[in-house]
């Protein structure tokens, strides 16, 4: 006789977050690092920008990490993270992700802009 197969359990409905309802820590911090590379680097450039995302999100205090790439010409990449203070920020430039992107930068970077903000509403 066959055994019965095990009922699998439901899945919990994810709770769905409202645009800009998100709160953070009174502390914390957002960074906007918009990113240009150099003429013939981008797809070096994306693939060592792809390998900062998975370490830097396992990292304490990041409360997210996300990299976009224009959808416009010219090519341009986007950094936002979102830090749960300034000093876990610190923290991060100094993983071993960090600085082998630290190392490499200026060769594959025509220039950089980055900027720290704090959450109003």
């Amino acid at each position: 006789m066959a055994k019965p197969k095990p009922k699998k359990k439901a899945a919990k409905p994810r709770k769905s977050r409202k645009a800009g309802s998100s709160k953070v820590p009174k502390d914390a911090v957002t960074l906007i690092v918009r990113l240009y590379p150099r003429d013939g680097q981008e797809m070096l450039l994306e693939a060592e920008l792809r390998a900062l995302v998975g370490p830097t999100r396992k990292e304490e205090g990041c409360l997210i990490y996300d990299l976009y790439r224009s959808a416009e010409p010219p090519i341009a990449f986007k950094l936002r993270e979102v830090w749960a203070s300034r000093e876990h920020h610190m923290r991060h430039t100094n993983t071993p992700h960090f600085l082998r992107w630290n190392a490499r930068k200026d060769a594959l970077l025509a220039s950089r802009d980055a900027t720290f903000w704090k959450q109003v509403l």
